[in-house]
């Protein structure tokens, strides 16, 4: 957060209609029962949106040269028990953009339930077991290489707060990627639909770019789009449920 914290970040508070795509996770379980996971849902259309905006997915390394990655790489915070601790651990789901929303789904369920996660508890806890000064040091000589950085930490980040209050609410979160989602509230409120005002289902999206390596015009498509997916319900129809 301290590195962070020097970043050029612009944040971006949107709401999206999510009523129709929460519409179809509420009304089909898959077969093994239970919700296909929201944040799945999220994260495969961000994929889909940086796809058509590779722009906004950009580092630069330590002669300042601009790298941009093919592959979508998010890492997303799953929260485990590490020796009778609750905390949250990165998890980094790789190539996002050529995989399944279902196989998204199932590793981040395997992540909750602590399948193939011991090496990340282990380097968790060694993490925490170094002075602080020696953790920002190793961050930031892996930030200065985007390709280590990417191989340790994934190319985007998606972050939920949303858990911490019902209703609507924004969460404003510092990043270290050149854009981040954060996740916060649904909130339920009237919205015009074909001319007739009704309820709808509005999600708080914080979106956080690095304006350093991306444009704002390229930041609003890269939004629109995104908007675009989530609120169409992108690749929900697709699912194998029940």
């Amino acid at each position: 957060m301290q590195m962070a914290g020097r970043r050029s970040n612009v944040h971006g508070l949107v709401e999206l209609d999510v009523t129709e795509s929460r519409r179809q996770i509420d009304e089909h379980r898959l077969a093994e029962g239970g919700k296909l996971s929201f944040t799945a849902f999220l994260v495969y259309c961000l994929a889909s949106a940086i796809e058509d905006h590779p722009d906004v997915q950009a580092y630069r390394d330590w002669r300042g040269r601009l790298v941009r990655f093919g592959a979508v790489d998010a890492m997303v915070m799953v929260e485990r028990t590490v020796d009778g601790t609750a905390m949250g651990l990165p998890r980094v789901l790789r190539d996002v953009e050529s995989r399944s929303l279902r196989s998204i789904h199932d590793e981040i369920r395997a992540a909750k339930s602590g399948a193939n996660d011991g090496r990340t508890a282990a380097w968790t806890s060694l993490g925490l077991a170094l002075p602080a000064v020696l953790r920002r040091q190793f961050y930031r000589l892996a930030y200065l290489f985007p390709a280590r950085w990417k191989q340790l930490a994934g190319t985007v980040g998606v972050t939920s707060v949303g858990m911490f209050a019902s209703g609507g609410g924004w969460g404003i979160t510092p990043s270290n990627y050149p854009l981040n989602l954060t996740v916060g509230g649904i909130a339920r409120k009237p919205g015009y639909v074909d001319g007739e005002l009704v309820p709808r289902e509005y999600l708080d999206l914080t979106v956080t770019f690095d304006h350093d390596v991306v444009d704002g015009a390229a930041a609003t498509r890269f939004v629109s789009r995104l908007a675009e997916l989530v609120e169409s319900g992108h690749g929900l129809s697709t699912v194998e449920w029940e």
